[in-house]
């Protein structure tokens, strides 16, 4: 069975970085595309940035796009998003989610595997 476990998540300041880790654990690592999503209070999940199973293919959600990456190293069978200039708007739980389909997707019911989330919060 495959496992996901996020770390990194915590409280910062608007403007400050953070680095996501999502680590997999219990499958070929490299037969799977990897996204971040996050919820916060109230809201529906959405999506945040996806990789493919090689790595040479990424997306971003626009709200995020030139101040999140993400990126995987297979050899460590984890995948990262680095945050950077952080605003209040981006606190939620983030959740590491994946699956075997061979295609990154924006939809949470594309993914067969999720993780626990970590929070982010992130203050004015």
């Amino acid at each position: 069975q495959v496992q996901l476990d996020e770390s990194g998540g915590g409280l910062v300041q608007a403007g400050d970085s953070l680095r996501l880790a999502c680590v997999v654990s219990g499958g070929i690592f490299s037969n799977l595309d990897v996204a971040w999503f996050r919820q916060a209070p109230g809201k529906a999940r959405e999506f945040v940035a996806a990789v493919s199973q090689s790595g040479r293919h990424t997306d971003a959600a626009d709200i995020v796009k030139g101040r999140f990456y993400i990126s995987r190293d297979n050899a460590k069978d984890t995948v990262y998003l680095q945050m950077s200039s952080l605003k209040p708007e981006d606190t939620a739980v983030y959740y590491c989610a994946a699956d075997r389909s061979g295609d990154i997707s924006f939809y949470t019911g594309a993914y067969e595997y999720w993780g626990q989330g970590t929070q982010v919060t992130v203050s004015s």
